[in-house]
């Protein structure tokens, strides 16, 4: 029975340490600075909705069924990252702004999911994400700003990065819990630039003002060593008299008539020279009152206003001679940057022209060799064509002559008539003597005439058939034939235009 209660106690110990182990090992606690984020089954959380798949526990501990559900760690402390942003401003001028973003998972439920949807596996690269996010915002922002803006109202930059950048925190589950600007770094030296007339014109006031203390000090110490010298006068002639009096009542002690007397002088005399002292003195401060120190202090006026138009007239030449150099500069490029595009549509033109020129010059010349070919092929059949009707003229000369004239003449009778009657065409009236018979003279007249050339002409031919046979006529060029060598007889037989019919020479 001792051996069963023994048994029973330990099972019973071993149950309860084995539902212990359960226990811890299902047990999960979230840390105050933590979140823990339970997937594996449905869950409905406060301010979520249905069917989220995953459940968010802060501050207290909650059972996870291992295996079956999946535990894992949401950090809710601060982050920072640090911003090191490239800017350009509305002026155009560069900037690198620097500063710090202190941020953190938010601790409702509804940022948390959102952080845990994106950075659950990544929150070390919350910090990048971060400053991307307000780099560009940041960009965007200085680019609608000035230099002065910025500078004067930097509270201004901050408050419109934090707006601009407050929905997609939210949507990524944080919140900014602060956002400063350390520094502007302006490389191009405007800030500086900015800076320089207001730090001059401190300068300026300063050295006003320690000139003006130093003024002051002079006439303080002026005065000072007046005093000084007065009190020290004042001090010796006191002296004097009362060694003037020790000296008279010595001398009465003496001499008490004639001391007397001179003792009466010497008071007179030093009276009059202290009246003459004190009223010496007294004009010495009234010019000092008005007249040194009027004059010092128009001086010292006059000199600074000098120097202040200088500074200015200065500050003025070095800042026309500046834009003029600018000017200089600009216009120089630009008058090479249009001699150049002149030089180089010149060049194009040139080369334009010389090949247009090479190419009707190319033209012409083929045009004119095959002109010039085609002329001296035309003269060389015209020639060819013209022996060939000489060398048939010559052979029907040579076998009936008589037949030959005869068609000549036939064909040439009207010319023949014509140039006959011709000798009448200048006649406006003609009387015939004889009536029909004087008529009748005439036109016989005329056919003798006719008979008479005919003869000429049989003759001619009956020379020309004794003569050598004719040559034929070289080949024309261009309408004009070439002369001809001597004839065995010394003669030469010319060829003109009017031979083109096909008449004898």
């Amino acid at each position: 029975m001792p051996m069963v209660i023994g048994v029973t106690a330990g099972l019973a110990l071993a149950a309860i340490m084995v539902l212990f182990g359960l226990f811890k090992l299902m047990w999960r606690v979230a840390e105050p600075n933590e979140a823990l984020v339970i997937s594996g089954s449905k869950h409905r959380t406060e301010g979520l909705g249905q069917g989220m798949g995953f459940r968010i526990v802060t501050g207290h501990g909650t059972l996870v069924l291992p295996g079956v559900q999946a535990v894992r760690k949401m950090s809710l402390d601060l982050n920072e990252t640090e911003l090191s942003v490239d800017c350009v401003t509305h002026q155009g001028i560069p900037l690198r702004v620097r500063g710090v973003v202190i941020f953190k998972v938010g601790d409702d439920f509804v940022s948390i999911a959102n952080a845990a949807r994106r950075f659950l596996d990544q929150q070390k690269l919350m910090s990048e994400r971060v400053h991307n996010v307000f780099a560009g915002h940041l960009r965007s922002i200085v680019g609608g700003l000035t230099v002065e803006d910025m500078i004067r109202d930097r509270e201004k930059l901050t408050g419109q990065t934090r707006a601009a950048c407050g929905t997609e925190m939210e949507k990524l589950g944080l919140i900014v819990d602060s956002l400063q600007i350390h520094e502007i770094e302006d490389p191009t030296g405007y800030i500086k630039n900015l800076a320089m007339p207001h730090a001059a014109a401190v300068q300026r006031d300063a050295r006003i003002a320690q000139a003006e203390a130093n003024r002051l000090a002079t006439e303080a110490e002026q005065q000072a060593a007046a005093r000084m010298s007065e009190a020290t006068r004042d001090s010796e002639i006191l002296q004097a008299g009362y060694q003037a009096e020790r000296d008279k009542a010595a001398a009465s002690s003496r001499q008490a008539g004639p001391l007397a007397d001179a003792a009466a002088r010497q008071e007179v005399v030093v009276q009059e020279t202290r009246v003459a002292e004190l009223e010496a003195q007294r004009r010495e401060q009234q010019l000092q009152a008005d007249v040194r120190k009027p004059a010092d202090a128009q001086a010292y006026e006059k000199r600074t206003l000098a120097e202040g138009e200088r500074d200015a007239r200065i500050s003025a030449a070095e800042a026309q001679a500046r834009e003029t150099e600018l000017a200089a500069v600009a216009e120089a490029n630009r008058v090479k940057t249009a001699a150049l595009a002149e030089a180089e549509a010149t060049k194009a033109r040139g080369a334009a022209s010389a090949t247009a020129t090479r190419a009707t010059g190319e033209a012409e010349a083929a045009a004119d060799r095959a002109k010039g070919l085609a002329l001296a092929e035309a003269a060389r059949a015209r020639g060819l064509a013209e022996a060939e009707a000489i060398k048939a003229r010559a052979a029907a000369l040579a076998e009936n002559q008589e037949a030959v004239v005869a068609q000549q003449l036939a064909e040439k009778w009207p010319e023949i008539v014509q140039a006959g009657a011709s000798a009448f065409g200048s006649v406006d009236h003609m009387v015939l003597l004889n009536g029909a018979d004087g008529m009748s003279d005439m036109f016989a007249k005329a056919l003798t005439m006719g008979g008479t050339g005919l003869g000429l002409a049989r003759q001619l031919l009956a020379t020309m058939g004794q003569s050598d046979p004719v040559e034929p006529a070289p080949p024309r060029v261009n309408g004009v034939a070439p002369a001809t060598g001597p004839s065995p007889r010394g003669q030469r037989i010319p060829v003109t235009g009017d031979q083109e019919d096909g008449s004898p020479a």
